[in-house]
């Protein structure tokens, strides 16, 4: 049966796969935005929509007296939303037009890592130390009085996608780790939460969790290792799924994240919890964000599991029954590409071709523009992504292409 349902934000690769995926189901998908990005939106993504609701996320009150109404208007069944930014708009949204979402009332607590962090707390989700800083004052404060311990990670309270997080590793870097994490891009231009997060490094192989909840009952998807970068930033290099683990190992990964999935009030929908494991074996969550994993992390999941992640959550924001049993058991990865260096993208060459075992290769950096190495996960500039049916194959034939892929960045003329 057709309805009307609501997409907040259509913009990014996993929201134009929700809104392909109810489009595909005969669904009339309206999206709301913002001027500026409903301007970028591409001919295909608008030949999808029914309808567009431009707003200005600035005002959240105003926002979102016009997202309810607007979804009262069109009739709204259903409503969802991939972007981050967003995740506390949509729960409140949803609660307005008494349709399945998350609670409301702890919503921002996924949005914001203050808050998230007090939130595991409350819930004994293991967590890093953490001590929330106002002013770059009271930063030096704590240096002196020895309450910082290197390495250290420094983060913005209302981050995404790894911007503004640094791994300072002396004290001599705190003040570019400050600097990094005030300065850190807020998309739409959201009131900013000024406060800087520093936390304990944890040491130890990273993962995530891929997880779908409907009515506080939790589904996981699978566990993702993470390939990430070196250095003061660390960057997402590539994902591959699914893990498999001891059993120990994997019950001690999903047991924090039922906790963490349940301290935020996630009720119905993704979610994607990202922990590291130290070489005792210990689980520890870093933060969660109540949306579908980005980075392609979805398109994986087709591929290795059979599971369309898209219509699931479709599924879920209707009220319908979860349809989220996986069909195969191959593996999947995504590797990133990255400029070595600053300066104006010349060529990107040693591309692979299109195959079965290679069902996607992107460039979206084009010739002439300013790249640099990527400090967060904004700054890469494509991807390749290798399917198989098993794990060993799959990360060999990924390194294999990425050792052929030659970036040309020119130095000249950059400021």
């Amino acid at each position: 049966m057709s309805v009307p349902v609501l997409l907040l934000e259509a913009a990014g690769p996993e929201a134009r796969a929700l809104a392909r995926a109810a489009a595909a189901s005969g669904h009339r998908v309206h999206a709301v935005t913002d001027a500026a990005t409903h301007a970028s939106y591409p001919a295909e993504l608008r030949r999808l929509l029914a309808g567009t609701l431009v707003t200005d996320f600035t005002q959240p009150a105003q926002a979102h007296a016009q997202i309810t109404a607007y979804g009262r208007r069109i009739g709204a069944r259903a409503l969802l939303t991939a972007n981050e930014y967003l995740t506390d708009v949509a729960a409140r949204a949803c609660a307005d037009l008494a349709l399945p979402g998350n609670d409301h009332e702890r919503a921002g607590a996924a949005r914001n890592k203050a808050g998230m962090l007090a939130a595991f707390e409350a819930a004994g989700v293991t967590s890093p130390r953490t001590i929330t800083v106002s002013s770059v004052d009271d930063l030096g404060a704590l240096l002196a009085a020895g309450h910082i311990t290197f390495p250290c990670v420094v983060k913005p309270a209302d981050g995404a996608g790894s911007s503004g997080v640094t791994v300072a590793t002396h004290p001599k870097e705190l003040q570019h780790a400050w600097d990094a994490a005030r300065t850190a891009e807020v998309m739409y231009g959201l009131p900013r939460d000024e406060r800087v997060l520093v936390q304990d490094h944890i040491p130890g192989r990273e993962f995530s969790v891929e997880s779908i909840t409907q009515n506080g009952q939790p589904t996981h998807l699978c566990i993702t290792r993470k390939h990430t970068s070196s250095g003061l930033h660390r960057v997402e290099l590539g994902h591959s799924l699914p893990v498999r683990l001891t059993p120990t190992a994997e019950h001690a990964i999903l047991e924090q994240t039922d906790r963490a999935i349940a301290a935020v009030g996630v009720r119905n929908g993704a979610t994607h919890t990202e922990l590291i494991v130290s070489p005792d074996g210990r689980p520890t969550v870093l933060e969660i964000g109540a949306r579908l994993g980005a980075g392609h992390i979805g398109i994986l999941i087709h591929h290795a599991l059979g599971i369309d992640p898209w219509h699931a959550l479709w599924d879920i924001a209707l009220g319908r029954p979860l349809t989220a049993i996986p069909t195969s058991c191959g593996y999947a990865t995504v590797r990133f590409l990255t400029a070595p260096h600053s300066g104006r993208l010349v060529s990107v060459t040693g591309l692979p071709e299109l195959s079965p075992t290679v069902p996607a290769v992107h460039v979206r950096a084009a010739a002439g523009a300013r790249v640099g190495p990527a400090t967060s996960n904004r700054g890469r500039l494509g991807h390749v992504i290798v399917t198989g049916d098993l794990p060993r194959p799959v990360d060999e034939q990924a390194e294999q292409l990425l050792r052929r892929i030659t970036i040309t960045v020119d130095e000249e003329g950059v400021a």
